[in-house]
């Protein structure tokens, strides 16, 4: 699978480790940064990734933030993403399963590293369930169609 990464100064760390993690696990890996750890906006960093997921380039993205909730409001402002913030292996399994979330968003400062690896090996080998949520999915389309008009 291709998956695209990134995280702000939150997270560096946990990124580093779960990109290891995922180019062990044999998954193709696009890296949208941080190269360092500096302090930045993650916005600019939740941007390309949920664009590369859009756009169908990736499979699927994980970004990483101190909370993960800043990522993944800025990813859901673009079109067809269904980020999920993950606290919970239940989480992991659900956001895919009964959501189709594209991509996860975790805490590096709230969440072991150990977890994160385990919410992102879930959320990665976790199909989704389809059947009676694909209408829920199909209206959350409509809205975010009516939201650019």
């Amino acid at each position: 699978m291709k998956i695209a990464i990134a995280c702000d100064h939150g997270a560096f760390d946990q990124k580093v480790m779960l990109v290891d993690y995922l180019k062990e696990s044999g998954h193709e890996i696009v890296d949208f940064g941080l190269e360092e750890n500096r302090t930045v906006d993650y916005p600019d960093y939740a941007l390309p990734v949920a664009e590369a997921v859009s756009a169908g380039t990736v499979d699927r993205g994980v970004l990483v933030c101190g909370t993960g909730l800043g990522m993944a409001m800025a990813a859901n402002k673009v079109p067809g993403i269904r980020a999920a913030n993950v606290v919970s292996t239940e989480f992991a399994k659900l956001a895919r399963e009964h959501n189709d979330a594209n991509i996860i968003t975790l805490s590096g400062r709230f969440t072991e590293p150990e977890l994160n690896r385990e919410l992102v090996r879930i959320f990665l080998e976790t199909e989704f369930a389809g059947g009676h949520h694909i209408p829920r999915l199909e209206k959350i389309a409509k809205i975010e169609e009516r939201s650019s008009q």
